[in-house]
């Protein structure tokens, strides 16, 4: 009887701290969304967020921390792309709440690809930014990068304009993408040739 008390308490414990958890990651999202919501994302809001919120910030500590947990739990970048060496998950879809910004994940490992990039680069899903993009970079491997507008980014931030298109891109093992979507917007698009 009382291991079954245990059993019942744990599973609930198992289920609910998932949702807590995603949940304090929004929440912690919100007050940065009111800050960067009338901002056009480009060079100079990149340049920005990484004085104001770089890797040594409380809001990049804070939220790297509440991301990489999301992963490691399973309720943030758990749906695979291309393997589990990508995937993504929106952990927030667009509402009044999030000032009309997705909140999305996305988990890329370049570790052991086949992709057979020189540098041993990871390429994702190519797609545009109709609105922009806020992205927050996370390494989980020391020296992990992702490719952004102005080059590889080894932690901090990323701000493709609206309109831009491109491969996401890591190198140097994994890294997670903490990214903000003006009206959630993104589209998929073919690949140009190359």
């Amino acid at each position: 009887m009382i291991a079954l008390k245990l059993t019942a308490g744990a599973l609930k414990m198992t289920t609910e701290t998932p949702l807590c958890a995603r949940e304090a990651l929004i929440e912690r999202c919100i007050p940065f969304l009111e800050e960067v919501k009338y901002m056009t994302a480009g060079p100079l809001v990149e340049r920005w967020l990484n004085e104001k919120y770089g890797p040594e910030s409380e809001l990049y500590q804070t939220l790297c921390r509440l991301v990489k947990s999301g992963v490691k739990q399973g309720w943030a970048a758990n749906v695979e792309i291309d393997g589990p060496s990508y995937r993504r998950s929106r952990v927030a879809e667009p509402s009044d709440r999030t000032l009309h910004f997705s909140i999305t994940a996305v988990y890329m490992n370049s570790t052991g690809n086949h992709q057979g990039h020189p540098d041993h680069r990871f390429r994702g899903q190519y797609h545009g930014h109709p609105y922009g993009e806020f992205n927050m970079v996370v390494p989980v491997t020391l020296g992990a990068a992702l490719c952004g507008p102005s080059g590889w980014c080894y932690g901090g931030w990323t701000a493709p304009a609206p309109g831009s298109k491109h491969y996401p891109e890591a190198k140097g093992g994994a890294v997670i993408a903490l990214f903000f979507l003006p009206s959630g917007r993104i589209s998929y698009h073919s690949a140009p040739q190359e």
